[in-house]
């Protein structure tokens, strides 16, 4: 399916070189992918590709299931989408923005880049027989090296040709923010890499045209891919402080949220908080610049102490909500399954290992979650979804992810769903004082 193919804009809005005649192709259509083909829809001839014949279904009747795009400028962008790469046509820049999760043993699973790194290997020929001396750009998260060292060769094997003489290597970390409006595609600064100058230099022009934070221009492919890691294991490490601090205030029954009000009126205390790590970034990344860094011969002690911390999140909340129930199991409602507030973002949610820890100690537990789609969450987390659970009371009320529409009603809404003598929980110390329990 490919729905709409637009007459090139012209490129020379905002000074670029670039050629009215470029054309981008985007391989991977989810969070990062989509935002980005139709940020550069604007200015060039993109085409998107993603191999979900569903998600092209949907994104062809103007429906962005991620949330990211709303439903008017995607139905008015020039954006061409696919899940046939022989229709893809011969491009100037690949895109590759295909997730790259960990697998059970928490170790780069790299099986996806691969494989668009094969698509985009069969699609280079083309390309290089126009003289377009093609760019195959990935914006994934990977560990150090991978562009070059793993990408790289199969994109050779693939297609026949030779790296920095027939097509060319790029690296450009995303850093797309799932539900945040603010820093966007087209207001962050991008950081750009390339295998030469002349390269660096096409992109510099390429992102330069879409984003009004501009460039930075990073010096080489590995420097702009360690950027990438160590964004989000900063994240990662600092929050594990924030959740270890919080689990040793709660013995001496002081609300780690009271400290961090106090302790934010100073001009130089970082701001980070304590909860749940999940999602496809700060939860996954770190184990990437781990895992590069075993291998090297180097024992990360820093980055895998604050990752077990965050991993040992959940589990600790749920005992410590057991513990506050006196131990004993009944009705459990939790409230917010995603990831993080208000988005459709399943992946990775610590959310499912709470529950799986109240579940194991007796619980009986309902899940409500209205930015959840329920067939993705019996597939990935083995939980039905209750759309009718606010109609109930029960003895322990979670409030785990404080979606918009659940503070709406206001804290009446919340002790409303507490059955008397029962417990109400926030996770997010969002509630003030209508709490029985808070970190």
């Amino acid at each position: 399916m490919f729905p709409k193919i637009a007459a090139s804009p012209n490129h020379s809005e905002g000074g670029t070189p670039l050629a009215a005649t470029t054309r981008v192709t985007v391989v991977g259509l989810g969070y990062v992918g989509l935002p980005l083909a139709v940020a550069l829809a604007k200015k060039f001839f993109v085409t998107g590709f993603d191999i979900d014949q569903r998600r092209i279904g949907e994104l062809a009747d103007g429906h962005d299931r991620t949330g990211e795009i709303e439903a008017q400028p995607l139905s008015m962008s020039s954006l061409g989408v696919t899940s046939d790469p022989a229709v893809c046509p011969p491009s100037d820049f690949y895109i590759v923005t295909v997730p790259t999760p960990i697998d059970a043993d928490n170790k780069p699973d790299l099986r996806l880049v691969e494989a668009a790194s094969r698509t985009v290997g069969a699609m280079l020929p083309a390309a290089a027989e126009e003289g377009r001396e093609p760019v195959v750009i990935y914006e994934s998260t990977v560990y150090p090296g991978v562009t070059e060292e793993i990408c790289a060769p199969i994109l050779e094997k693939v297609s026949g040709l030779v790296c920095g003489r027939d097509f060319f290597l790029g690296y450009s970390p995303e850093r797309i923010n799932p539900g945040d409006r603010e820093h966007t595609i087209e207001s962050i600064t991008k950081v750009v890499s390339g295998q030469t100058p002349e390269v660096l230099d096409r992109l510099s022009h390429l992102y330069g045209a879409i984003t009004s934070g501009g460039v930075f221009r990073a010096a080489s492919i590995r420097a702009a891919e360690a950027a990438k890691v160590i964004e989000n294991a900063q994240r990662d490490i600092n929050i594990a402080f924030m959740n270890e601090i919080a689990q040793i205030f709660s013995k001496m029954d002081i609300s780690v949220w009271d400290v961090l009000a106090a302790a934010n009126t100073k001009w130089n205390f970082l701001p980070f908080t304590p909860g749940l790590v999940g999602g496809h970034c700060i939860g996954v990344d770190p184990y990437y610049l781990s895992h590069r860094a075993e291998t090297l011969g180097h024992d990360p002690q820093v980055i895998l102490a604050g990752r077990g911390v965050n991993d040992g999140m959940a589990e600790w909340v749920a005992a410590s909500l057991h513990e506050q129930r006196g131990g004993k199991p009944g009705s459990t409602l939790v409230l917010g399954l995603t990831f993080k507030e208000n988005v459709p973002d399943l992946r990775n949610s610590k959310v499912a290992d709470v529950i799986a820890g109240l579940s194991a100690r007796g619980h009986e537990v309902t899940v409500h979650d209205p930015h959840a789609d329920s067939g993705e969450a019996q597939r990935e987390y083995g939980l039905a979804l209750d759309p009718h659970a606010l109609e109930r009371q029960y003895d322990l009320v979670l409030l785990a992810v404080p979606h918009r529409v659940y503070l709406a009603g206001g804290e009446d809404a919340m002790t409303g769903l507490v059955a008397r003598g029962g417990t109400l929980a926030d996770l997010k110390g969002v509630l003030n004082g209508a709490a029985d329990w808070k970190l």
